[in-house]
């Protein structure tokens, strides 16, 4: 019950861009913060206080999506620009740049063991691209209108995605095919993921409402009408029995799964709630917005053991395990009547010494890999120490040397899809993916040290 839980509670908020704030991820060790923004910047923030933070120049409008990959070595991101980005990121934020939609692209996810990454853009379509073999792989297309958002399973056998089209359809990564489909007569879904282990998937809808499906048996768990504007982002709690919203009402919402009942009200923003994550071990989550500012929260209602939680997770991501119904949560279908009392928190009026935290940010200017359908052109840029002036820095104004490589073209085996070119990456970021490698080794051999 709330009552017996300790409350969330703001811990800082953090204030470097210069226009809405669109995604945020923590990196796998909690210790980092990446956020993306209308300002066509990603920032890389330190959750200890005074640390610097890094600002990346790269992208030539709004950035829409960023995620870490599951080890940290690489930070993608996706842009209204119609490139994904591959950062490091470090000080030097090395780059590579894949041009393949013919669109805005809205997401980026990789998969858990971080060997593949998808893509997804209003030219209708969703990418898969081999990290490893750092190129592109295949399209899926069967959506009819802009594609909001993709997500693997935990697993990587899934893939689930919502269009503008009004449907939400999950995909089978070996055979290529859209095995479901669950559609929506009234809105459709800003955003969509799988909970921990795979079996529901939770839809954040422009029609002010959070649906629970389970995709094993086809059925609407939960429906929670919960906010009085659109819902634009969902995050499990990384136990699976939480899961919190932000709306373009201005709040962010957390329901209790188990109990199927909103649990929290947070009124920390001003003006619409874009985006929200729980960090990987659940202990905090981040939120950001049209106002412009990123909120660290420290979650404190979560009394269970997350460690226990994941490994029992892990136990349902073997492909020979079979769906187990007692799984689903809660046992039966259970809709929100908005009866029972929720806490509400307001930090604006609660916290007296919140710390606000303007860190000294650098900019890091990267623009090393440019890939476009025929050539690639890689541009290197000296090290600048000082600050840079002017927010807004034109790239095409800066001094670069440029030196034209050959793209090997590769044409994919597909007989309904497009030949895509094969992409280059600069030898930064291959140096990491060897080193993903190298430790894949390790994670295959014990699977349990493998996070969701």
């Amino acid at each position: 019950m709330a009552s017996a839980l300790e409350d969330p509670a703001l811990e800082r908020y953090f204030k470097g861009h210069k226009a809405a704030i669109t995604s945020v991820d923590f990196s796998p060790n909690g210790k980092q913060l990446a956020t993306a923004s209308w300002d066509t910047f990603l920032m890389l923030w330190n959750c200890k206080p005074q640390a610097r933070a890094f600002r990346y120049v790269g992208h030539k409008d709004v950035v829409t999506s960023v995620q870490f990959s599951p080890l940290g070595n690489l930070l993608a991101s996706a842009s209204r620009d119609r490139t994904v980005r591959l950062w490091i990121p470090d000080k030097r934020g090395k780059s590579s740049e894949f041009k393949a939609h013919t669109a805005p692209v809205r997401s980026v996810d990789f998969s858990a063991d971080g060997q593949f990454l998808a893509t997804a853009s209003e030219d209708k379509s969703i990418k898969v691209w081999n990290m490893y073999r750092q190129r592109f792989l295949y399209s899926l297309y069967r959506h009819t209108h802009w594609v909001r958002c993709a997500k693997f399973s935990p697993d990587g056998r899934l893939i689930v995605s919502c269009s503008e089209d009004k449907t939400i359809k999950i995909w089978d990564t070996t055979n290529k095919q859209c095995v479901n489909n669950f559609s929506d007569s009234v809105g459709f879904a800003n955003f969509v993921d799988f909970n921990p282990n795979g079996t529901c998937i939770a839809s954040a809808g422009s029609d002010h409402t959070v649906k629970i499906w389970d995709i094993r048996v086809n059925k609407l768990l939960q429906h929670y009408q919960v906010h009085s504007g659109g819902v634009n982002c969902v995050s499990f709690h990384p136990s699976g029995n939480y899961l919190i919203t932000a709306s373009s009402d201005g709040t962010l919402k957390i329901l209790d799964l188990l109990e199927g009942r909103l649990i929290y009200t947070l009124q920390g923003h001003t003006g619409p709630v874009f985006t929200v994550s729980f960090s990987k071990g659940g202990e905090l989550f981040s939120s950001g917005g049209a106002d412009m500012q990123v909120l660290l929260w420290r979650t404190n209602f979560d009394d269970l053991n997350c460690k226990d939680m994941m490994k029992r997770n892990l136990k349902r991501l073997h492909f020979d395990a079979s769906p187990h119904l007692v799984d689903i949560y809660p046992r039966t279908p259970h809709p929100h009547e908005g009866k029972i009392e929720t806490v509400e928190i307001n930090p604006k009026l609660e916290v007296i010494d919140l710390q606000n935290s303007s860190p000294p940010v650098v900019d890091v200017l990267s623009f090393d890999s440019t890939t476009t359908t025929d050539t690639t052109t890689v541009r290197t840029l000296a090290d600048k120490s000082e600050e840079i002036s002017g927010y807004f820095l034109n790239p095409s104004l800066l001094s670069s040397e440029c030196s034209p490589t050959s793209l090997k073209k590769k044409t994919e085996d597909m007989s309904d899809l497009p030949s895509e070119s094969q992409r280059s990456i600069p030898l930064a970021v291959t140096d990491a993916l060897e080193h993903i490698m190298e430790q894949l080794s390790v994670l295959t051999q014990c699977p349990e040290m493998m996070s969701l």
